[in-house]
Formats: C-alpha cells, sequence, structure tokens
C-alpha cells in the first residue's frame, strides 16, 4: 500500500508520520475487503437464514472500517477526537463481528479468515488509539 508514502509528503506532516495510525488505516482497508467479501461468501452459503447475524456484522464492520481509514487518512486540519472516537468504535465492530465470524469458522473458510483479519484490524486500532493519549 501507499498510504505511508501518500501521508509522509503531506504538506501539514512533512515527514512527521504516526506509524501506528497508518499501519491502522491499512488494516481497516484490509478488513473492509474482506468482511464485504466475508457477506457475500455467506449469501452464497446452502444455510444463508444461519448467517443472518454474520452478514449484518461483516456489512457493519466494513463500513466503519472504511470510514475510519479515509477520516484516518486526513491530515489537512485536525479532527483529532473524531479519530479517536472512530478508532474505538472500528475496535468495537471488528471485535463484534470476529465473534460471530469465529462461531461459523469450522464450516467456512471465509467466516475463518475474515475473523482472523477483524483481529487483526480489532488490534491495530486499539494500538493507534494508544498514540492519541
Amino acid at each position: 500500500m501507499h498510504v505511508q508514502e501518500m501521508i509522509s509528503t503531506h504538506p501539514d506532516v512533512r515527514g512527521n508520520t504516526n506509524d501506528s495510525l497508518i499501519q491502522c488505516i491499512e488494516e481497516c482497508l484490509d478488513c473492509a475487503q474482506v468482511c464485504s467479501v466475508c457477506a457475500d461468501a455467506c449469501l452464497g452459503e446452502e444455510h444463508v437464514m444461519g448467517l443472518r447475524q454474520c452478514i449484518r456484522l461483516n456489512l457493519d464492520c466494513a463500513d466503519v472500517c472504511r470510514a475510519t481509514a479515509a477520516i484516518g487518512a486526513r491530515r489537512t486540519g485536525s479532527n483529532e477526537e473524531l479519530i479517536q472516537k472512530l478508532l474505538q468504535v472500528c475496535g468495537d465492530a471488528c471485535a463484534a463481528c470476529a465473534e460471530e465470524c469465529e462461531r461459523h469458522a469450522d464450516m467456512h473458510a471465509h467466516c475463518r479468515i475474515c475473523a482472523e483479519t477483524c483481529r487483526s484490524c480489532e488490534r491495530a486500532c486499539r494500538a493507534a488509539l494508544k498514540t492519541f493519549h
């Protein structure tokens, strides 16, 4: 990904990057994509009714991850309070999605992969949040 390169060239950053936040942005973008694919894969499963909550949490997590990545990457001006709130919400959304996907991980490889990705993103969000205190 080019997030590090782009943010480091931003005139308001001047090379002074928050590497933990950048890692989180990259994890969020990855997680958003994985959650979207998992939701779609769940829709293709024979027993889709049993996966309704999984699909819902996949879609919620994907949307929150995208928003967190987008707002976290904006460096003009400052809205650190919003970024902190989004990091908290994103970590929570990832945890909820991972927990649900873990329930289906033995039956569906896509849920196993999604749970692992969500846990990684959750850790990245929590780590980035600590850099704001």
